[in-house]
């Protein structure tokens, strides 16, 4: 088999991802731009959607699954008034409505939004459906109903209610869609809604004001790219950290248990490392810790 060409980089690059480009296209110029071997993302944007957008390089893709499942916040505007096919002002308006709710009747609509709730992708969403994407469908025209998925929704907040829209900021767990939070939002008010602006604030540990700007990723700027690499470490800051033994470390790098030293509760998800570095993410086993993914740095 081809051994794949590129550097061998770990970390991650944050980038401030710009409207009119996907996810899959920024993760593309990153990997181009420093010449990583492998590339991946921590949660997709929609093309439209701006902010916080964590491309993992190398060993730090074992990690993406961590970053995903932690919190992220999003800024949005949602416009009163119509709904469209995609849930955002993208889409054609396939209904509308001439009624518009008052800033205390949208407050009062958030609190059945918010905890574990349970939420319908939008018809334009990567949500597989028979093996094929519900996007690709919903471009045929192909009528379909999707499932309801959990939800946790931190918080759901109010910071702006105009005649035509409201800004909100939702806190939110794996999974969210902003576009059906509008959505249901303006079924519920009576007003029909969807997404106007939308912004990814912060995903997990990453923060959208430390991202690189789109534009400023090049292999022109590869050694200033290098700089702004994060560690493969910091995407781990939500997981306990132990300390491997010299021992353990062996152990652990060949795929078996090893020792540690600290404590956490048994079974409990942690990161291992030792005097190179991150080790390993597995599971604590009172004094030991079962290693799931193992780090090749």
């Amino acid at each position: 088999m081809a051994r794949k060409k590129g550097r061998d980089i770990s970390g991650w690059l944050i980038v401030d991802k710009p409207a009119g480009v996907n996810s899959t296209a920024v993760v593309a110029k990153v990997r181009w731009a420093l010449d990583a071997k492998k590339a991946g993302h921590a949660g997709t944007l929609d093309p439209d959607a701006t902010g916080v957008l964590a491309v993992a390089l190398g060993e730090a893709t074992k990690t993406v699954p961590i970053v995903t499942d932690a919190l992220k916040c999003y800024d949005f505007t949602v416009n009163w008034g119509a709904e469209t096919a995609t849930d955002d002002a993208s889409g054609e308006v396939v209904r509308r409505s001439d009624t518009r709710p008052t800033a205390a009747q949208i407050e009062a609509a958030l609190a059945r939004f918010t905890g574990d709730i349970m939420q319908v992708p939008p018809a334009f969403s990567a949500v597989k459906v028979e093996g094929e994407r519900a996007y690709d469908l919903a471009r045929e025209g192909v009528e379909m109903e999707l499932a309801a998925r959990p939800l946790w929704v931190e918080s759901l907040v109010l910071l702006e209610a105009g005649a035509d829209t409201a800004r909100l900021e939702m806190v939110c767990g794996k999974g969210g869609y902003v576009r059906s939070i509008a959505r249901d939002l303006g079924r519920e008010l009576g007003c029909l809604g969807h997404v106007a602006h939308l912004r990814r604030t912060w995903s997990g540990p990453f923060e959208a004001e430390d991202g690189v700007a789109f534009d400023r990723i090049d292999r022109d700027a590869q050694d200033w790219l290098d700089s702004q690499v994060l560690p493969l470490e910091t995407g781990l800051t939500d997981l306990p950290m132990l300390r491997a033994t010299p021992e353990g470390a062996i152990r652990i790098r060949n795929g078996n248990p090893g020792e540690v030293t600290g404590g956490a509760e048994w079974g409990e998800l942690v990161w291992v490392a030792d005097a190179a570095g991150p080790v390993c993410i597995g599971r604590y086993q009172g004094g030991m810790v079962q290693p799931e993914r193992v780090f090749n740095l």
